[in-house]
Parts: structure tokens; C-alpha cells; sequence
């Protein structure tokens, strides 16, 4: 088994980018371009770079890595069909039980609808791993199986597929930013900007902002047309406006069901609720110190998946309802592997474990982590970047 020294971070080259990039509509409000067609597929893993002075499955052999993980991304029909039922009915059930007791007791109907959106979390991680085309092992059966959840999680199965295969093959790339990511700034960049786009981009950044009003924008009003896709054929229209027309009359039959009151209060938090523990989630694998960003010809894909994304540690009972994603390094490394497979790889590979690991108390300081220092070659605060000369 390698050890952890094996699989370290290379030291990287520091690259310098010149030009900042504009403002304009981020993830939440900035930064959108168009996605290409050609990552609108599941993304793969690339040989590892790896040292030859690792354990004996890797010894020799720098595509390793890729080999080993394809033993894991089988997925099991029986097993999958048990995770879409575990999680989707007791959703239902405790949406509906909230529904029909914030009639009677605001205060409990409000409670029921903090597990309700821990459920609906993982269903958006269903959707997710059926975007990756590993939940099922038939393409038409992933496809169809995400398109259905999507009108539960407010989210456009095709659409933020390609949004999301673009994030995974340009993730810690200075150059290709601003696609299905939370968008990141170098110090350079961000001390370039005029005072207004520093205020913007600081706005952004703030923790208020990005996991309070940041949920509400993307999955109840950004989500409704194809942003960043709008001149990318008619795939990204027909899942956006197909989506919102589903999600349109199961709006009106829970509203005729539970009554107009009832129905926005439960499904406001449960969205809202769900939607903030999937961005936090998708913050902190990507937004933690010891991070990896680099340019091209330094930026490697493998390096980036191991290196780039966070494992992060949680309870059992939040590492089932986040369906495990918190092992961002070894998802990066082969998106191909079911959710419900990942442990696998870390009980076999536990060498694993010490790579990008994050506690949740450590999580929590990954906040003020906002700015790129190229020199440093990590992320850092604003009050950092304040005091370090230009």
C-alpha cells in the first residue's frame, strides 16, 4: 500500500495571469460563458502522474490509478434501485407530514422540513451520479432517473450535466474558469479590479450572500433559463423549459392538495435548506487552503482531481445523506465510481484518507479562504491579501 509521501502534491510552477477577468454574472450572479458540446459527456479520468516509488499495484505503471478505480465503477442495479427508494420515500413522506402539520403547529411543520431537505439533498446526489452516467449502468436509465429528480431539486437534468462536466474537466485551471464552479479570484487579479468590482466580488464572496441568497438565486430563478448555454443548441432549452413545465404543475397539484400557504412555506425551506448544504458542500471540496490552482502547461488533470478536491471527513449519518461525496478527491479521480462504491476505494487505498483532508471544525475556516496567492501557492483571506505586498 503507498504511503502518503508517495502520493504528495509535486511542487508546482508559479504562473502569473495578467489579465483579470470581468465580472459579469457569476455562479451565483457573475462569470457566465458557454459551455462547449464537447464536455457535455461523462467526464473521465486521465492517467495519473504518479511517482514510481509508490505502493506494488502502482510501481511502474503511471496509469495505475485509472486502472485500479475502473474496478470499482460497476454499479449494482439491486443497490441503486434500494438508494433511490430509501431516500425518495422518505422524502415524500416527510414533506407531506410537514404539509399537513404546519397547519396545525408552524414550529413543527418548520422542523419536519430540516430532514426533508436532508433527503432532498440526496437525491440531488442521485441526479448528480446519474449525470456521471454511474448510477445505472444503462445511459437511458441514468438519464431518465436524473431528469425526474431534477423537478424535485429545481435543477435541469441535461442542462447542468454539461455545466458540470465542464467543471470537472477544467477544475483548478487559472484558465478555464467560470463554468459550473464557485468563482475564484487570484490576489493579482483581484487587486487589479476598480473599487466597485472589488465590492462586487467581495459581496460575492460573503458567507451571507453565498450560502443564504446564493441557494435562492441559482435553484429557484437562475435554473429557469439555460444561462451560460443560451447559443448552445436546443438540448440546454428543451431540459430548462421542459424541467420548469413539470415542476410548474407538480406546483399546482401540491397546491391544490395542501393549499397555497402550506405549500410555500414547506417547500421554500425545504429547497432553500437543501440548496445551502449543497452549495457549503460543494464550497469546501474545492475552497479549503491547501488547495490546487495552476495554468496550462502546468495544470494536470490528475493532479488537479487528487490535489484540487478536499476529503471530507464527516459523521456517518451526514456522509449517508451526502451520499459520500465528500470524497471529492477520489469522485475527481474517476467520476465513473457509484457514490455508494467510494468507501470501497478508501478502505482498500487508505493512504487516501491523508490527501485534502478536511474536519468539519477545519471546513468552517475555509470561508475567509477567498483569493488565489500564485506566490504562495495557496488560498488566502482578504486580510491577507491586504497585507502581503502587491
Amino acid at each position: 500500500m503507498a504511503n502518503v509521501t508517495a502520493l504528495a502534491r509535486p511542487l508546482r510552477t508559479t504562473a502569473s495571469y495578467e489579465n483579470p477577468i470581468v465580472l459579469t454574472s457569476l455562479h451565483h450572479g457573475f462569470c457566465v460563458r458557454t459551455v462547449p458540446k464537447a464536455v457535455s459527456k461523462p467526464i473521465e479520468a486521465r492517467p495519473l502522474s504518479l511517482t514510481k516509488a509508490t505502493s506494488p499495484a502502482l510501481q511502474g505503471d503511471e496509469r495505475a490509478w485509472p486502472k485500479i478505480l475502473a474496478s470499482y465503477r460497476k454499479p449494482h442495479r439491486g443497490r441503486s434501485l434500494l438508494e433511490l427508494m430509501v431516500t425518495l420515500v422518505p422524502f415524500v413522506a416527510l414533506w407531506t407530514l410537514a404539509a399537513m402539520a404546519v397547519d396545525h403547529c408552524v414550529w413543527l411543520g418548520m422542523a419536519l422540513t430540516v430532514p426533508a431537505a436532508g433527503f432532498l439533498l440526496r437525491l440531488f446526489m442521485i441526479q448528480h451520479d446519474c449525470g456521471h452516467g454511474s448510477f445505472f449502468a444503462h445511459r437511458k436509465a441514468d438519464d431518465w432517473t436524473g431528469r425526474a429528480i431534477g423537478v424535485l431539486t429545481f435543477t435541469p437534468y441535461d442542462y447542468w450535466r454539461r455545466a458540470h462536466a465542464a467543471h470537472h474537466a477544467s477544475a483548478g485551471n487559472l484558465d478555464e474558469r467560470g463554468v459550473g464552479d464557485i468563482t475564484t479570484l487570484t490576489a493579482a487579479e483581484y487587486r487589479s479590479l476598480s473599487r466597485s468590482r472589488r465590492l462586487a466580488y467581495r459581496l460575492y464572496r460573503n458567507p451571507a450572500v453565498m450560502f443564504g441568497i446564493g441557494p435562492i438565486w441559482l435553484f429557484l430563478f437562475k435554473q429557469r433559463l439555460p444561462f451560460g448555454m443560451m447559443h448552445s443548441g436546443k438540448e440546454p432549452w428543451v431540459s430548462t423549459m421542459t424541467t420548469n413545465l413539470m415542476i410548474l404543475v407538480l406546483t399546482l397539484g401540491l397546491i391544490w392538495l395542501v393549499g397555497l400557504e402550506s405549500f410555500m412555506l414547506v417547500q421554500l425551506s425545504v429547497v432553500v435548506l437543501a440548496g445551502s448544504a449543497g452549495i457549503w458542500l460543494f464550497y469546501v471540496q474545492h475552497q479549503f487552503e491547501e488547495t490546487h490552482w495552476s495554468q496550462k502547461p502546468q495544470w494536470q488533470f490528475q493532479d488537479a482531481a487528487l490535489h484540487g478536491s478536499s476529503y471530507y471527513e464527516l459523521p456517518l449519518v451526514l456522509r449517508w445523506l451526502t451520499a459520500n461525496i465528500g470524497i471529492h478527491h477520489v469522485h475527481h479521480l474517476s467520476s465513473r465510481v457509484p457514490y455508494y462504491r467510494l468507501p470501497e476505494v478508501l478502505r482498500d487505498y487508505p493512504e487516501l484518507r491523508d490527501i485534502g483532508r478536511i474536519t468539519i471544525m477545519e471546513s468552517l475556516r475555509c470561508v475567509k479562504l477567498v483569493l488565489w496567492d500564485e506566490k504562495r501557492q495557496r488560498l488566502i483571506s482578504f486580510r491577507e491579501a491586504a497585507a502581503a505586498p502587491p
